[in-house]
């Protein structure tokens, strides 16, 4: 005879809750990914909103996007919380002339990752052509960067000339 105990409902839950970070934590790993893949929705949370902040109105020579400072705010998943990140990106012929990201995070470890990040981006996205932006991992942190990845896609949709 076999006998099967019930799992209590927040064990489940964690578990299901951990599955998922755990599927976002790869997913955030994987890299090499452009804007032309295909991508799993993400159920967690929506992937991020924006508005410009201002713009010139005037397309960048023969660039792609419009010149300008953008700011969206990006959404990512970690195993205590969905936290989020606010970009901004300033835009001169197709290129970043200047980031700045302001965390809100919503667990300690968190913070630690944010500030990481925030501290080590510069270098990352400044003087680089907006397209060739895709940042998988940085100063240690790679949840986050997945947060900011969703952000820039968003500012590219705003920016298009």
């Amino acid at each position: 005879m076999i006998r099967t105990t019930a799992v209590p409902r927040p064990v489940r839950i964690g578990t299901a809750l951990l599955g998922v970070a755990g599927i976002a934590t790869l997913a955030g790993c994987a890299g090499g990914a452009t804007s032309s893949d295909a991508a799993p929705a993400d159920t967690a949370a929506p992937a991020a909103s924006s508005a410009p902040t201002s713009t010139s109105g005037a397309a960048a020579g023969s660039g792609s996007y419009k010149d300008g400072e953008y700011e969206a705010t990006g959404q990512y998943a970690t195993p205590e919380s969905v936290e989020t990140i606010d970009v901004t990106l300033t835009i001169a012929g197709d290129t970043v002339t200047a980031v700045q990201v302001t965390g809100d995070p919503q667990a300690a470890e968190s913070k630690r990752y944010q500030g990481e990040f925030i501290g080590g981006i510069q270098s990352e996205v400044v003087g680089k052509k907006l397209d060739e932006i895709s940042v998988s991992k940085v100063a240690g942190s790679s949840l986050t960067s997945g947060g900011f990845n969703k952000a820039v896609d968003t500012i590219k949709s705003e920016a298009k000339a």
